[in-house]
């Protein structure tokens, strides 16, 4: 197949044959201003402690520094909107709220799959070389995404479609072929900020930009130490990311359930209760979320996420949840369980339980002092 457009008309077929929702193609330099975004976010340190990002700056900021050899670049959006209101769960203080894209199986192995068997069909009908990529390489998708008119990126920084809200996975396909280009998508926020008022921790100190050491799901997912003593409080129930600027989103409106089965929310993840996760083990842990992207978190960090809401929970009867994991072989567990604690027994009971205590790690022992002062 020789001719540009007829290879593309063709693309977008079998893209949709595969599943995928939304197909756009666009220029690798078609989005200059994202690599500036990138170095004014990585200078302000608002990338916290994802370390990758700085050092892969250089080819994160254009494609074509990543691979010289691309001519265009194909976005590809899944849809995974949720079937029901995935606000709802934070009214119920003893469950755990977990981020809709995380409560089925692990989009990166279904999309990168799917993007594969894309890629071999085209170079065996028009030629040339690929490279594909699901939010795992140095590759900015949503800048990208947006430049192929999947959508535009809102206040929020996330990708807004106009037919599915908030809720698509992107993929990536770069091709050395040269395809006909996609007009980009024109914003349409207006003087809507409902996902900026919405935040629980005020991540978002201006439109357009996020601090991601405030952001729950950076805290909960990318940090590895304790969490701010100061943003605990404000995450609530939240242990696996949050979808509060996503799904206050008037676009939403327009969108629907996804179709996907793989993708669908399992019934043990909707709205687990507290207590339950806190006594998983990490063999516990790694069946519960086999094939499934918390996995990769690991038991600790997960059990640490569990422990900040038990202890936002209100719930006395999770305080003795809290107060067996004072003695887990994890310090940030146990540097976790000893905030969790304090927050639900009487100050009294909690200064008798530290009087018997011996620790001897410094990060928890720090945790005592900073809640018992």
């Amino acid at each position: 197949m020789s001719d540009p457009q007829q290879t593309k008309a063709a693309l977008f077929e079998q893209a949709q044959a595969r599943g995928f929702d939304a197909v756009g193609v666009t220029r690798p330099d078609a989005v200059p201003e994202a690599k500036a975004r990138l170095k004014r976010f990585i200078a302000e340190g608002a990338h916290g402690d994802m370390t990758w990002m700085a050092e892969t700056a250089a080819r994160r900021g254009a494609p074509q520094a990543l691979w010289p050899e691309v001519r265009s670049v194909i976005m590809l959006g899944l849809n995974y909107g949720p079937d029901e209101d995935p606000l709802a769960v934070l009214a119920q203080r003893e469950r755990a709220a977990i981020s809709v894209y995380a409560k089925g199986d692990d989009y990166h192995d279904l999309i990168k799959k799917r993007l594969k068997d894309i890629a071999r069909w085209l170079v065996a009908i028009a030629g040339g070389d690929v490279k594909v990529f699901v939010d795992t390489a140095a590759v900015m998708e949503k800048p990208l995404a947006a430049g192929a008119g999947l959508g535009w990126q809102g206040k929020h920084t996330n990708l807004v479609s106009r037919q599915y809200g908030s809720w698509l996975f992107l993929g990536a396909i770069f091709t050395t072929l040269e395809l006909p280009s996609d007009e980009a998508v024109a914003d349409s926020c207006g003087t809507c900020r409902a996902c900026l008022d919405v935040c629980p921790t005020a991540a978002f100190p201006e439109p357009y930009r996020l601090d991601a050491r405030r952001c729950i799901s950076y805290l909960t997912i990318e940090h590895k130490g304790p969490i701010p003593r100061a943003l605990r409080p404000l995450m609530g129930n939240r242990i696996y990311g949050c979808d509060d600027c996503l799904a206050v989103c008037p676009w939403n409106k327009f969108a629907v359930a996804g179709r996907e089965g793989k993708l669908a929310a399992r019934e043990a993840l909707r709205a687990p209760n507290l207590g339950d996760l806190a006594r998983l083990d990490d063999a516990q842990f790694r069946a519960l979320f086999s094939k499934n992207p918390i996995k990769r978190t690991g038991r600790d960090r997960f059990v640490r996420n569990v422990l900040i809401a038990i202890g936002n929970s209100g719930d006395a009867s999770l305080a003795a949840e809290a107060e067996r994991l004072l003695d887990d072989a994890s310090p940030l567990v146990r540097g976790a369980a000893v905030w969790a604690l304090s927050q639900l027994v009487p100050r009294e009971r909690f200064k008798e339980i530290a009087s018997r205590r011996r620790e001897s790690d410094a990060s928890v022992i720090d945790e005592w002092r900073a809640t018992l002062a």
